[in-house]
């Protein structure tokens, strides 16, 4: 009779670096399975991608016994660790940070090929180019047009934004400048601060 899956698991975990300790314990402890166990054989499973963030599926049996699949490095870590960036642009597609060449892109695109919804090397090259461009990572030779008009496109909102802060400093300074002066009617000047 086959085992029935209670339960799966998916962790990302430094090749070769898997210990008890949290993550892996505090995800893996209330599961009931062997933590040491399930340490040591990632570990051996991984020692030849050291470097690499390996995603892991765990599928947990109603024996507490396991098995775990290995996944390829994510889309975003390849593509900071080929343009040796820490990490990407904050405004996204509007801002770049690093460019990479198309034969860098195609490399990453066959790594991760077993784990995309793509059938051939070109359309994983597209799903990455996607990630690159959300990234703030730009593509040699496939995106430069792309890229002449994203930079004519941030140099006019620049200039724009300092139009602003000018029109908006000349207004401040215009409202330091005037005085009201309040005149009091009919009544003692001492009787109003009472």
């Amino acid at each position: 009779m086959a085992k029935e899956v209670v339960r799966k698991i998916g962790l990302q975990i430094p090749a070769g670096k898997a210990n008890p300790a949290p993550p892996v314990g505090t995800v893996l402890g209330p599961a009931g399975i062997n933590i040491q166990d399930f340490c040591s054989k990632f570990n051996d499973a991984t020692k030849d991608k050291m470097g690499d963030v390996i995603p892991c599926v765990i599928s947990i049996y109603d024996d507490r016994s396991f098995d775990f699949v290995l996944k390829t490095p994510p889309a975003a870590f390849l593509l900071k660790k080929i343009a040796k960036i820490g990490k990407g642009s904050k405004k996204g597609a509007n801002e770049i940070v690093a460019t990479i060449t198309k034969e860098e892109l195609r490399s990453i695109a066959e790594t991760k090929l077993p784990d995309l919804n793509a059938y051939t090397v070109e359309e994983a090259m597209l799903i990455i180019e996607g990630t690159a461009r959300n990234m703030g990572i730009a593509v040699k030779g496939m995106n430069d047009e792309e890229l002449k008009e994203q930079a004519k496109e941030a140099a006019h909102e620049e200039a724009e934004r300092e139009k602003r802060e000018e029109q908006l400093a000349e207004m401040e300074a215009s409202a330091k400048d005037t005085s009201v002066e309040v005149e009091v009617i009919g009544k003692d000047k001492n009787s109003i601060e009472e």
